[in-house]
């Protein structure tokens, strides 16, 4: 394995790990709050939660990375770096807004700002995945299903506000 794509799985990997605690240090499906909300008929079980975000995780660390990689090495043949930086700051803001939307909900316990957040999380997983297929076509299509998630999620989550009002 190249030095840039060690570099680059060990980074996305920290970022993703660090946004997968932050989101669950906030969750509380098991809390008063959560049990009382009105769900929509096509709410998933709790337990397919962490079943969908482990493996969104390992994806978006995966295909990032290797999508890093590339913008350092090409970076390197160039000597500019911009696309790499402008690349790595799209993808922490993602997980910023990512790991935020369950202290929205779940501690602010806000299902407008929630429904909102999750908007936004999804445009921005949807821009994620154009930088990544921009890089690697094969790449934006394993990550697909991360902005599938997050448009369902908003989904989800405006019908929680709307049975909430």
């Amino acid at each position: 394995m190249t030095h840039f794509k060690m570099k680059a799985l060990l980074t996305t990997s920290a970022l993703v790990a660090a946004t997968a605690a932050v989101g669950t240090a906030a969750s509380d499906p098991d809390g008063k709050y959560y049990k009382k909300l009105k769900k929509p008929d096509w709410n998933p079980p709790n337990a397919a939660f962490p079943i969908a975000w482990t493996t969104l995780y390992t994806d978006i660390a995966l295909t990032t990375g290797l999508t890093l990689a590339d913008l350092w090495e090409a970076g390197e043949l160039t000597g500019t770096s911009k696309e790499a930086k402008r690349f790595l700051t799209a993808l922490v803001a993602n997980l910023a807004l990512n790991g935020g939307w369950s202290w929205a909900f779940f501690r602010a316990q806000q299902p407008m700002l929630s429904a909102a957040w999750a908007g936004v999380l999804a445009a921005s997983s949807a821009d994620l995945t154009r930088r990544v297929s921009k890089v690697s076509k094969m790449r934006g299509i394993a990550l697909a299903p991360y902005p599938a998630w997050t448009a369902f999620a908003t989904a989800l989550s405006c019908a929680v506000w709307k049975l909430n009002d």
